[in-house]
C-alpha cells in the first residue's frame, strides 16, 4: 500500500531504520529529491542526486552482504532499476518524474528497507 508523501518533502523519524549512517544517507536522498523539485532544470542537482543514490545503494548493499541479509537478492534489483531510471533522466525534470522519485523513495524505505531493521 502506498505511503503518504510528506510535504514539504523532508525526512522525518517515521523513516528511521535505526542505523545511523543509513538514516543520514536517507536524509540526504530526501534533500536531493527536494533540490531537484525546487530547480528541475538544474543538471548539477540531478547529477548530485544520482551520485548520492549510487553511494547510498553501494553502502546499504554492502551492509546487507556483511550481515548475510536473506532479502538481499530481492532488494538489489530494486536499486538497480532505480539507478537505471535516474541515469535516463534529462533536465528539465517533469512534475511526473519528481512525483515518481518522491513516491519511490518513500515507499522503498517503508516497504523494503524496513524489512532489514534489526537484521544488519
Amino acid at each position: 500500500m502506498p505511503h503518504a508523501i510528506p510535504e514539504p518533502y523532508d525526512w522525518d523519524s517515521s523513516f528511521e531504520v535505526f542505523y545511523a549512517q543509513l538514516d543520514e544517507e536517507h536524509k540526504g536522498l530526501f534533500k536531493g529529491v527536494f533540490a531537484c523539485e525546487k530547480d528541475p532544470g538544474n543538471g548539477d542537482k540531478l547529477a548530485d542526486l544520482a551520485a548520492k543514490v549510487k553511494t547510498h545503494f553501494e553502502y546499504e548493499e554492502g551492509q546487507m552482504q556483511k550481515a548475510n541479509y536473506g532479502e538481499f537478492e530481492a532488494h538489489k534489483p530494486l536499486h538497480t532499476d532505480f539507478l537505471k531510471t535516474l541515469a535516463g533522466l534529462k533536465v528539465p525534470l517533469s512534475a511526473d518524474t519528481i512525483k515518481y522519485a518522491k513516491e519511490w523513495l518513500v515507499n522503498h524505505i517503508k516497504d523494503t528497507d524496513f524489512k532489514y531493521k534489526g537484521k544488519l
